[in-house]
């Protein structure tokens, strides 16, 4: 009799696990509480996978030999703990389709700059002509790729929420890109418990493995001092030079060396301006010096890279007014880095779901870079006692048709209006695409 593998949530992640369970022989059963999207149930219909949605029935699952569940699931719910009571294996969809695959897996975790760095890594690799997949919390599921393709090498943008899931499974290569507090009410509030997921990265990796990492990050230079490493350390830093291997600026230029080989240009052709988005460049060169890509080919990748959709993504101008889709940004060190790299006064949007935010971060690049800043959130008054005596000016919505009216108001011509809005979108969106979305829709409208 066949293994019962029960997967929790029918998105990307679910359907992609249960056609990789149904590929190696699982008696595959899906359970979303809410509703599935039409092209995920006609999926499973064809494949004649077994589901129910709007509901999860107990005697359904808790007989399963192990389940994979989503990753916005908590690991505090009743079904969770129930699960868990009787010792069935609660994992990722990374975690149960790295059991089914040899190739070189380079995974990038941190609070800001994944998706960034992941694409400039898979950009990369495609260039140099690697037969790579990209995935994680990007693109398709890892473990639809695992089914039906057959790459050598991933590169996979893994979310805290996604590590906490993960047990035996190994990076060849792991990047960490910063950590600052993010999520922190799915981890009791405890930073921490944050810092320990994010750290989930490098477990089981050994000699032959690297490391590469953000020097200039406080907390994950005092966690790894805590820590035994044995891996191959490759550190990123602007604001120290290394003589071993990583990556650092020197008179304006970027410089990368590993194992001896050298890799540098002027941080004035790179693709993506801006300090944040160097930080994104140091981290994918030194994977590419580690990948043995030749020169030319990082060069090519890091001076043409097109960039990613809602992240600082400068979209049009409207009778001189540049307007930026940051919605990506959803928490208070990435919109730093997004005022940080602003250099026309500017019109702020900002607002939706807080997730414990302190404003008072952001207080000084305000006072310099923002001529006005327009709330976009059902509720806003923390934002407005924030920024009152900071930025002259700030008006509240409810609506993107109304934020953007009101942006191309407050805004004068050679300005930016920029949409970053340093909260979760669902108060009023689904997620921050939907959010990108209409912001786009709502200028080309103007």
């Amino acid at each position: 009799m066949s293994e019962r593998l029960v997967i929790l949530g029918a998105g990307e992640s679910g359907v992609g696990t249960a056609i990789l369970g149904q590929s190696k022989g699982f008696d595959v059963f899906v359970s979303d509480s809410g509703t599935i999207k039409e092209n995920y149930r006609h999926e499973l219909e064809t494949l004649k996978i077994p589901y129910e949605e709007g509901e999860h029935t107990y005697e359904l699952l808790l007989n399963a030999s192990q389940v994979v569940k989503s990753p916005g699931i908590p690991d505090n719910v009743p079904l969770i703990t129930a699960l868990k009571d009787k010792n069935i294996p609660v994992i990722s969809e990374i975690e149960f389709a790295g059991r089914y695959t040899e190739a070189k897996l380079i995974c990038i975790t941190g609070s800001n700059g994944k998706t960034t760095t992941t694409s400039l890594i898979y950009d990369m690799l495609k260039r140099a002509g690697f037969n790579v997949g990209l995935g994680g919390n990007i693109g398709q599921s890892f473990a639809r790729q695992v089914a039906t393709c057959n790459f050598s090498h991933y590169v996979l943008e893994l979310s805290s929420f996604q590590l906490d899931g993960m047990y035996n499974f190994k990076a060849d290569v792991a990047v960490l890109m910063n950590i600052t507090p993010d999520h922190l009410d799915r981890y009791n509030n405890d930073m921490q418990e944050y810092i320990n997921s994010k750290f989930r990265i490098v477990q089981n990796q050994t000699t032959d493995d690297v490391f590469i990492f953000f020097a200039d990050d406080k907390v994950i230079a005092r966690e790894l001092k805590k820590r035994h490493t044995t891996q191959m350390l490759a550190p990123f830093s602007y604001s120290g030079i290394l003589t071993k291997n990583g990556a650092y600026v020197e008179n304006d230029k970027m410089k990368v060396i590993y194992n001896k080989n050298e890799f540098e240009m002027t941080i004035y052709d790179l693709a993506l301006q801006g300090r944040h988005n160097l930080y994104n460049s140091m981290a994918a060169a030194i994977v590419g010096k580690v990948a043995d890509i030749r020169n030319e080919y990082i060069r090519e990748c890091l001076t043409g890279f097109v960039g990613v959709e809602h992240r600082l993504e400068k979209f049009i101008s409207v009778h001189g007014i540049e307007f930026i889709n940051d919605s990506k940004a959803t928490n208070i060190n990435s919109t730093w880095y997004a005022l940080e790299s602003m250099t026309r006064p500017s019109v702020w949007i900002v607002g939706g779901v807080d997730k414990g935010n302190d404003y008072s971060e952001l207080a000084e690049l305000a006072h310099e870079k923002v001529r006005a800043i327009v709330c976009l959130g059902k509720d806003n008054a923390k934002i407005v006692a924030a920024f009152t005596g900071v930025v002259p000016e700030i008006v509240e919505t409810q609506s993107m048709e109304h934020a953007v009216k009101s942006a191309y108001f407050l805004a004068e011509n050679g300005d930016s209006v920029l949409l970053s809005p340093a909260c979760a979108s669902f108060d009023l969106f689904s997620n921050y695409e939907e959010r990108g979305k209409m912001f786009k829709d709502e200028v080309r409208n103007l």
